[in-house]
């Protein structure tokens, strides 16, 4: 299967090496062109108002909302949620979400870089190590979202909606391949 990962800014490598593990033919894309064939494309973590700003500079902001559009899987990790958000409760000055999930986010929810942990989560009947670094939460989801995963204390941190798959955690940091997997699955079934 043929996956793209936005490779502008971010844990791309990280992503790449997991999808290679899966037998993925992975893209680095970098550009509109680079999303032509894809079967479906992972958002990365990394810095979500930086990734905002390098989307409108490399000019994949509309390509990759008609990718998504047309019925192709996607799937932001972190900062990759924040992309997909319809919402950003506490937007840095100037950073766009891609608006496509009905879903509002709170950045940095866990705290600084110094704050990030690793965690035993549940995800559709797996028990996975993941790991939460800078992360943020899902404060609300819309009425066609369906939550995931949750933290013992409800905090939601993976949502789907159709074709949309977004964590608050990154399951490539910890070398797990299940929520890759998962996607894949939504990847060979979406369009």
């Amino acid at each position: 299967m043929r996956i793209g990962v936005l490779a502008l800014q971010g844990d791309v490598r990280e992503h790449v090496d997991t999808l290679k593990r899966l037998s993925c033919e992975v893209v680095e894309v970098r550009k509109a062109s680079d999303l032509e064939n894809l079967k479906g494309l992972v958002l990365p973590g990394g810095e979500s108002t930086t990734i905002s700003k390098l989307m409108d500079i490399f000019s994949v902001r509309e390509p990759i909302k008609k990718f998504v559009a047309a019925g192709n899987a996607v799937f932001g990790t972190c900062a990759g949620m924040i992309t997909l958000a319809s919402e950003v409760i506490d937007s840095a000055s100037g950073q766009q979400s891609l608006g496509l999930m009905d879903i509002s986010v709170r950045r940095n929810a866990f705290g600084s870089q110094l704050d990030s942990f690793e965690e035993v989560i549940s995800f559709d009947g797996a028990s996975l190590n993941v790991a939460f670094i800078r992360a943020p939460i899902v404060e609300r989801v819309g009425e066609s979202v369906q939550v995931l995963s949750e933290l013992s204390d409800g905090t939601v941190v993976a949502v789907r909606q159709g074709n949309m798959l977004a964590t608050s955690f990154h399951p490539e940091i910890t070398g797990e391949s299940f929520v890759h997997e998962y996607f894949l699955k939504m990847a060979s079934s979406a369009a």
